[in-house]
């Protein structure tokens, strides 16, 4: 009846392995409960299996109990949260993605250097927000869509957050430069190399597809551009799931090529799991489309590397 595109690369990234596997290592090294503030990743499914096996996710840090052991999520933190983990006594694991640390210190020598830094990005986001902190009376937040909104003064750089849409990012900078025609690029590209290859890889199979399915939970940042891509790409349609379950059968009416593909959050069973939904429609015949090999992997937090030494 149709036939499937499966792109690649797809779901888990270096920084989300490295996270998730922080959170279990620490499970296993220190038993329950592990206290991780903020989802570790935003994907539903592996908060959820993470809790049923010990993790307790908190929004803030008031809601863990004095000297007890906390992880900070993938998408960073500021210096004041840092801070007041440390005047409660909190035993912390920072789990942050390195890319993101990377624009973390960017933020910060920048800022030392004289420099305003409009931060481009989503308000709200946890890698927004722990950016922001690292020199909050410098960084100004502007919104990829509305650019223009942003006052700033004297030498004037830009970073991003690294989940964005590299499009979309570089329409933004466009229009800063016509404000700030001495607007300085940051010294490399805040783009995550997987966002970036995940979208590509969209961008290759979307022209062929009447339909583009993403797996991914509605809070993922990656997640949600990899289906605004894949329109602009040309796909007549394109949806976000988190499950399988989520799909709706009347997305396939008239359909004969549907593509698949997922964000960097998410684990490899739920996209079997909608290639399993697919198959029992019609759908069994699935190609896969292969940008990159992606052979990168981070090495796990100093806090646990330590903790294996000494144990």
């Amino acid at each position: 009846m149709g036939r499937v595109l499966l792109a690649a690369p797809r779901g888990f990234c270096a920084g989300v392995e490295r996270a998730i596997t922080t959170v279990e290592e620490a499970l296993r090294r220190f038993g329950p409960p592990v206290y991780v503030r903020k989802q570790i990743v935003h994907n539903t499914y592996v908060v959820d299996d993470l809790t049923r096996r010990g993790a307790v996710f908190v929004e803030e840090l008031d809601e863990v109990p004095d000297g007890s052991l906390v992880v900070f999520s993938a998408h960073g933190v500021s210096p004041a949260v840092k801070e007041a983990a440390g005047l409660r006594g909190l035993r912390t694991i920072d789990a942050t993605c390195p890319l993101v640390t990377k624009v973390h210190k960017e933020a910060v020598r920048m800022a030392e250097e004289g420099y305003e830094i409009v931060l481009i990005g989503h308000t709200g986001h946890e890698e927004v927000e722990g950016t922001h902190g690292e020199a909050p009376d410098r960084i100004h937040v502007v919104d990829p869509a509305r650019p223009g909104e942003v006052t700033a003064k004297g030498r004037v750089t830009w970073l991003s957050q690294t989940t964005l849409a590299v499009d979309e990012t570089m329409r933004a900078v466009t229009e800063l430069r016509e404000r700030f025609p001495d607007l300085v690029d940051p010294p490399s590209d805040d783009i995550c190399y997987a966002s970036q290859n995940r979208q590509e890889a969209i961008t290759r199979i979307a022209p062929e597809c009447e339909l583009v399915i993403v797996v991914g939970s509605a809070n993922s940042s990656n997640s949600r551009r990899l289906v605004e891509v894949a329109l602009g790409a040309g796909a007549d349609a394109a949806y976000l799931v988190d499950r399988a379950g989520d799909a709706d059968e009347r997305w396939l009416d008239g359909v004969r090529t549907v593509g698949v593909s997922s964000g960097a959050s998410v684990p490899e069973l739920l996209v079997e799991e909608l290639l399993g939904w697919l198959a029992a429609r019609g759908y069994a015949d699935v190609e896969g489309v292969t940008l990159a090999e992606e052979t990168l992997t981070f090495s796990l937090p100093l806090e646990l590397r330590s903790a294996r030494k000494s144990g």
